[in-house]
C-alpha cells in the first residue's frame, strides 16, 4: 500500500492552485445522508408471512447463494455492508419487511410492525426511510391506486395512509425526517383507449392518502415516475408528465418530485432535468441506479451520469436540498458487495463533484469565456482525485481499495454460504 497521507498533500497541492479547500468538500460529502436500501439484500421479497414471489414490473435475476431470508439476518448484512460506506447513511425500507407472527395485509400494518426496525436504527443512530409496496400482491396485478374496482383502489389507499402513520413513526423514534417514496407499478401491455380515467383515479387516490395524514409529521412524500414495466409496455397510470404534474399542482411543502436515473427514455438522462425540477420545487427525491437498456436497477457505477448528477447538484448549491438514496437488485453477484460498491460509488461521485472547481467556472462562464470553460472542465476529469477518495475512507476506518473485497468474501465463507 502506497502511503495515503503523502498522496493527500500531494493532491491538496493540486486542488489548492484552483482555490478548492479538499478538507472542506470532504466534510461536506461525509455529512450528507444516502439512502440505504434494503431490498437489496433478500431480492425485494420482504418478510410477510403469505405465498409468492416478485411481482409488479420488477424482476430480480440471478441466484447468487447466501440472501438473507430473516430480518435479523438482513440486517446484519446490512451493518457489514454499511461498515466499508463512508458517510452518513439512512436505511430505506419497503413495507412488504414488516415483522409479525402472523399475516398482516398491506391495508392493516402498523408501526408495531416495523418497532424492530426502528429500534435497531436507534441503536446504531441512523434514520429510516419508508416505501408503500404497491406491487407482489394478488390486489396488485390488474391496477393498484389507478383502479377502476373501488374495493381494490380503497384497500391501496388505505395501505398509503398506513405508511404515512408509520414514517412519522420512524421520525419520532429516530428524530431525523423520513422520506417516503412513493410508486405505482399500474399500467397496460397493450395500448388503452381510455388513459386519462386511471390517472384522473391515481389523483384521486394520492389526494385522498395526504389528506387523510394531513396530521403527520416528520415526512416527506416522493412521487416517483416511470416509463414502462414488464407487463406494462404501453402505458403507464404515473408517468413523468403526470407526476410531475401532480406534485406542481400539490405545491406542498411536503410533497416532492422522485427523479429515478433508470425510469426514463434510453436518450433522457436525469442530470438534465434536475435545473428544471429545481426552478418550481425546494426538495428532490433521487434514486440512483444504473440502468442497461431499460430500468435494469444495475448496482451503481461510477460513470458519466451518475458523476454529472452530483456535479449538476453541487453546481446548482441544491446537494443539501435532495434526499439521495440508492436503488438497485443483483442477485447475480455477492449482494453485500452489491451495496458496498453501488453506495461507495455514489459517495464517491458526490466527493468527485465537490473537488470541480465549480465557481471558476461559473465565473469564467459570466464573463463569457466559453472556450475556458471548456478547458477547465476537461483539465479536471485527469485530476488526482483517487488520492482524495483514498485518504478519506482511510480516515473514516471503511476500507482503502479494495481491502474491503477480501473481508467481504471471508463473510461469505463464514456466515452467507451457510443459510
Amino acid at each position: 500500500m502506497y502511503d495515503v497521507e503523502k498522496g493527500y498533500e500531494l493532491a491538496k497541492e493540486y486542488y489548492a492552485q484552483y482555490g478548492i479547500d479538499v478538507d472542506k468538500m470532504i466534510e461536506i460529502a461525509d455529512k450528507t445522508p444516502i439512502s440505504m436500501h434494503c431490498w437489496q439484500g433478500d431480492d425485494v421479497l420482504g418478510f410477510e408471512k403469505k405465498e409468492g414471489g416478485l411481482s409488479g414490473g420488477i424482476q430480480t435475476t440471478g441466484n447468487y447463494p447466501g440472501r438473507a431470508t430473516t430480518p435479523d439476518e438482513l440486517r446484519a448484512d446490512i451493518e457489514k455492508a454499511m461498515s466499508y460506506i463512508p458517510g452518513e447513511l439512512k436505511v430505506n425500507v419497503h413495507a412488504n419487511y414488516a415483522e409479525a407472527d402472523t399475516f398482516v395485509d398491506r391495508d392493516a400494518i402498523t408501526p408495531e410492525n416495523f418497532k424492530n426496525w426502528a429500534d435497531w436504527a436507534v441503536e446504531k443512530g441512523i434514520g429510516l426511510d419508508f416505501n408503500p409496496t404497491y406491487f407482489s400482491h394478488p390486489k396488485s396485478d390488474k391496477a393498484t391506486l389507478s383502479s377502476a374496482d373501488e374495493d381494490i383502489r380503497k384497500f391501496w389507499v388505505k395501505h398509503g395512509i398506513a405508511c404515512r402513520r408509520i414514517g412519522e413513526y420512524f421520525y419520532k423514534r429516530t428524530g431525523k425526517v423520513c422520506v417516503i417514496n412513493h410508486w405505482t407499478p399500474d399500467g397496460d401491455k397493450e395500448f388503452p383507449i381510455d388513459t386519462l380515467t386511471p390517472r384522473t383515479q391515481l389523483k384521486k387516490s394520492y389526494d385522498e392518502i395526504f389528506e387523510a395524514t394531513k396530521d403527520v409529521e416528520g415526512v416527506m412524500d416522493g412521487i416517483e415516475s416511470k416509463v414502462f414495466g414488464i407487463g406494462a409496455e404501453s402505458f403507464t397510470a404515473g408517468s413523468h408528465e403526470f407526476c410531475m404534474g401532480y406534485v406542481m399542482k400539490a405545491n406542498s411543502d411536503h410533497i416532492i418530485m422522485t427523479l429515478d436515473t433508470g425510469h426514463y427514455h434510453p436518450t433522457e438522462v436525469v442530470s438534465a432535468k434536475l435545473a428544471s425540477v429545481y426552478t418550481f420545487s425546494d426538495h428532490v427525491l433521487l434514486h440512483v441506479s444504473r440502468p442497461i437498456r431499460w430500468d435494469s436497477d444495475h448496482v451503481v457505477a461510477f460513470d458519466d451520469e451518475t458523476k454529472s448528477i452530483m456535479e449538476e447538484l453541487v453546481r446548482l448549491d441544491k446537494l443539501g436540498d435532495t434526499y439521495i438514496a440508492t436503488d438497485f437488485f443483483d442477485a447475480s453477484i455477492n449482494r453485500i458487495a452489491a451495496w458496498v460498491i453501488g453506495l461507495r460509488n455514489t459517495r464517491k461521485a458526490m466527493l468527485y463533484a465537490l473537488l470541480q472547481p465549480t465557481e471558476l467556472m461559473k465565473k469564467t462562464e459570466a464573463a463569457g469565456d466559453v472556450s475556458g470553460r471548456l478547458a477547465i472542465s476537461q483539465e479536471f476529469k485527469a485530476a488526482p482525485f483517487a488520492l482524495v477518495w483514498d485518504y478519506y475512507c482511510a480516515k473514516t476506518n471503511k476500507g482503502v481499495g479494495l481491502k474491503w473485497l477480501d473481508e467481504v468474501r471471508e463473510y461469505e465463507k463464514n456466515v452467507l454460504l451457510k443459510r
